[in-house]
C-alpha cells in the first residue's frame, strides 16, 4: 500500500530482523495514520536532497523494538520516525545540516552514530 509517491507501508515497516526472528512487525490503523504523516515529510526530504533516500529503519513493533534495544518510548514504535541514508547527496551530517536550514517541519533530527538520520514527526494531535 502507497502511502506517498515514493513510500509504502512495506517499505517503511520492513526489518530484516524481524523477518529473521518471526516478529509481526505490521503496523495498526493508528500508527498507520502516522506512518502517512511520516512519508509525506521524507518526501519533502526527498525534494530537498533531490535524490530519494534509503530507509534503513521504521516502524518497529514493541516486540522487535525490544529485540533491538530500542529506547522504550521510541518514536518508531509509533511510526512517526525512520533512519535513512542518501549518500547521492552526501554525508550523514550534510544532510541533517540541510535539514537544519530547511523549511521542513519535523521533532527532531538527529545525527546517529554518525552513519544515519534520524528524522521524527509528531502525530496530528500533537501538532
Amino acid at each position: 500500500m502507497q502511502l506517498s509517491p515514493h513510500f509504502s507501508v512495506e517499505q517503511l515497516v520492513h526489518s530484516d530482523t524481524a523477518v529473521k526472528l518471526g516478529i509481526n512487525n505490521w503496523p495498526g490503523e493508528g500508527v498507520l495514520t502516522n506512518l502517512t504523516r511520516l512519508a509525506q515529510t521524507l518526501e519533502e526530504v526527498c525534494a530537498l536532497l533531490g535524490h530519494e533516500i534509503t530507509i534503513n529503519s521504521g516502524y518497529r513493533s514493541p516486540a522487535l523494538n525490544a529485540v533491538i534495544g530500542g529506547a522504550p518510548r521510541s518514536q518508531h514504535v509509533e511510526g512517526l520516525a525512520a533512519d535513512f541514508i542518501c549518500p547521492e547527496y552526501g554525508t550523514p551530517l550534510e544532510i541533517v545540516l540541510a535539514l537544519a536550514r530547511s523549511a521542513i517541519v519535523f521533532d527532531q533530527c538527529i545525527l546517529e552514530f554518525s552513519s544515519w538520520v534520524h528524522l521524527s514527526v509528531r502525530s496530528e494531535e500533537h501538532t
